[in-house]
């Protein structure tokens, strides 16, 4: 092959006018050259390839302009089956960045079908796979001719397996007769497999014969590890999804009765990928975890499983509902090691009471585990655990006498935030505190007066007074803010402000800045600090910069009560973090500062309203709209459809909720009732282990909106 000829033209590409994921796109060249040397060199051409013209899935516009020279590379058997499978995955790519028109890059892959189609009919098995698997992520319809006649010629499984799929994506409602056909047990499994799917991602009624060839098959990983389609590499798991996104009823118990049937086969590893379908029900449906919890419950006590580890987060996603699986979590919980805190963390979820005793135990030796737990879960109140954290902040006390003050992350803080949520309950630990708060007021302050019972105000009291008069001024803002939130005293709050502003108190100048806002009118000394905090005239300001603009703008607010400051800079916040990718929570905040000076905020309504474009801003934008009086007459639909997508889902309660019954139409109010009482979980956010929590609450908060309830208590 005339590699020199194939690349000839790679040089009248301006490549450097061209983006990748790393930036400028002038390294392409490079990269494509390496293509043709030795195999190290491929190797590791190859790999800079996916990572800047397919970074992580993303497609760019250097992506299609390299699409050319990577087919014309791969018909000339440079690479081909590796080249075929990244051209592929081009292809597929939804996810665009500054690519000039939606689906360019599919649509360059597509323009190169002449030199990849020939391609399905090679000599290696690997490349027919590969080429295969390049045509049909086009969708070109031009395919399938050439993919019809390989499904009537090819014989080997895996190429077959690739062809049907190829043409279930290209034409699926064409692909379904011969994905019936493909059910049969004689029928290699590679094959069966995607027949399955390619009936379920039809539409197809799931009856008993795909439920019994999918069971048949499992596990099912060694007939999937080399498929190229990463969306479907575990079918169970892909079939229980796509019922379950059905939202029907009749779906519904064809998920869960396909899970209960795999749950029950004898195959530790069928089992296994079971539990992982189960896990993505229960994340997925409602209903899940009270039906499967029954038959998940008692595998951590089968003897014959032995993936006991892979139990314990489907355990904690159905929450109540595996409250059986408490007394065996308890015994895994008492042991030693990973798997012990790892289910001490589940019971903490299923039987918190249980588990804080548990934890009181062994302490020391687990008080990682604290952190852990409060994480997906508040520990509840219990006098052994108490004792126990006291011996532990007694040894800590004696470790920092002996080494100084401790900065930074500590693990006495996961503690103290336990005993700071206690409240006045963990009193009975002040003495611990009071020590361990002599050495490093910044770290214990906040637990010092929250633990403090009345009858020891006066003297805890004195102690941050102390702690607030002098010393490091970290030390001097923690000591001032807590003896504010015990006492009300905001003099020393204010000089250690002043002094906090006047450093730059980074990372905690925003938390700075906004308890400056809570004084009001008594922290108008601090205005001048405040102004100075500001980012200078002319910067292009990072997220940071422009996060701490807007707390400025608003704490200037509340001290002066005087808008036209505070209005100038949120403007210009709003106006340069609007439209950059990473600035929604500035935006956020802008909106959050207008809805607090409410009429005041009268200006900021054009550049509100265009927020309105976008969901992330809604929800954030209709209260501060509302507030002001200008709230759009869809303001409700628009935050449901917030909620039902899970973009800033509480903040679009909120809005629901100060917006009235009177804001809502009768389509909005069947909406509301929909994410009250449907089976789809919404996904309000991205931490798996929170999901299901998070969405109870959502649920909880939306059927007391509908009621016509204050939601506040589902919060």
């Amino acid at each position: 092959m005339d590699h020199d000829g194939v690349l000839a033209e790679l040089d009248g590409v301006c490549w450097g006018d061209l983006e990748h994921a790393y930036g400028e796109a002038g390294d392409v060249p490079a990269m494509l050259r390496g293509l043709v040397g030795d195999e190290d060199e491929a190797s590791e051409a190859l790999g800079e390839l996916w990572g800047s013209i397919v970074h992580q899935g993303t497609v760019y516009e250097a992506t299609a302009a390299a699409v050319p020279f990577l087919a014309r590379l791969a018909a000339g058997g440079v690479c081909t089956a590796d080249l075929l499978v990244l051209l592929g995955a081009i292809a597929e790519s939804a996810d665009e960045c500054g690519v000039p028109q939606p689906g360019a890059c599919r649509g360059a892959v597509a323009a190169q079908l002449p030199l990849v189609l020939p391609l399905c009919g090679a000599a290696d098995e690997e490349e027919r796979r590969a080429a295969v698997w390049a045509a049909g992520r086009t969708g070109d319809a031009s395919v399938l001719a050439v993919l019809h006649e390989r499904w009537a010629q090819e014989k080997a499984a895996g190429v077959r397996a690739e062809v049907l799929a190829a043409l279930a994506h290209v034409d699926p409602a064409d692909a379904t007769t011969l994905a019936r056909g493909a059910l049969a047990a004689d029928v290699p499994g590679e094959v069966r497999l995607v027949a399955v799917m390619a009936c379920v991602d039809a539409g197809l009624p799931f009856d008993a014969v795909h439920q019994e060839t999918l069971l048949s098959l499992l596990p099912a990983d060694p007939l999937v590890s080399g498929r190229f389609d990463e969306d479907r590499s575990e079918p169970l798991h892909h079939v229980v999804d796509a019922l379950l996104l059905r939202d029907s009823a009749a779906d519904r118990e064809a998920a869960y009765a396909l899970v209960e049937a795999a749950l029950a086969l004898s195959d530790p590893e069928a089992r296994a990928e079971a539990l992982w379908a189960a896990e993505h029900a229960c994340l997925i449906s409602r209903g899940a975890p009270p039906r499967l919890a029954p038959v998940v419950v008692p595998l951590l006590t089968d003897p014959s499983f032995p993936h006991t580890a892979s139990v314990l987060p489907v355990l904690e996603k159905m929450g109540a509902h595996a409250a059986a699986g408490a007394p065996a979590l308890g015994v895994l919980a008492d042991g030693g090691g990973e798997l012990a805190d790892r289910a001490l963390e589940v019971l903490a979820r299923l039987a918190p009471e249980q588990a804080a005793r548990l934890l009181a135990r062994d302490l020391g030796a687990r008080s990682g585990a604290v952190g852990a737990i409060a994480r997906v879960v508040p520990l509840p109140y219990a006098p052994e655990l108490l004792n126990a954290i006291r011996i532990e902040l007694t040894a800590s006390a004696e470790a920092v006498e002996a080494s100084g003050a401790v900065r930074g992350e500590d693990p006495r803080r996961r503690l103290t935030s336990l005993l700071t949520a206690w409240g006045p309950q963990a009193s009975a630990a002040l003495p611990e505190l009071t020590v361990l708060f002599g050495r490093s007021p910044a770290l214990f302050a906040g637990a010092l007066a929250a633990v403090c019972p009345p009858e020891r105000r006066v003297e805890t009291a004195e102690l941050l007074r102390a702690a607030a008069t002098a010393g490091p001024v970290d030390d001097r803002y923690a000591a001032a803010e807590a003896l504010y939130g015990l006492t009300g005293e905001s003099a020393l709050l204010i000089a250690a402000l002043r002094d906090a502003l006047a450093v730059g108190a980074e990372p905690r100048e925003l938390a700075v800045i906004e308890t400056a806002g809570r004084l009001g009118g008594a922290g108008a000394a601090l205005v001048p600090y405040l102004r100075s905090a500001l980012t200078p005239a002319g910067t292009h300001r990072v997220a940071h910069e422009l996060d701490v603009d807007a707390a400025v703008a608003l704490a200037l607010w509340r001290l002066t009560g005087q808008p036209q400051e505070p209005l100038t800079i949120l403007g210009g916040v709003l106006s340069e973090a609007r439209d950059r990718e990473f600035m929604v929570a500035s935006v956020r905040r802008c909106a959050r500062a207008a809805a607090d000076m409410g009429a005041a905020a009268g200006p900021l309504v054009p550049a509100l309203t265009s927020c309105l474009t976008e969901l992330r801003y809604v929800p954030a934008a209709v209260l501060a709209l509302h507030a002001i009086g200008a709230a759009p007459a869809d303001a409700a639909a628009l935050t449901l459809t917030c909620v039902e997508k899970g973009v800033d889902a509480a903040t679009a309660l909120d809005a629901l909720e100060v917006l009235g019954r009177g804001a809502r139409t009768a389509e909005d109010t069947a909406r509301l009732a929909a994410l009250a009482e449907r089976d789809l979980r919404i996904w309000a956010t991205r931490r798996e282990r929170q999901l299901v929590a998070v969405d109870e609450r959502l649920r909880e908060r939306a059927a007391r909106l509908l009621s016509g309830a204050s939601p506040a208590d589902g919060r």
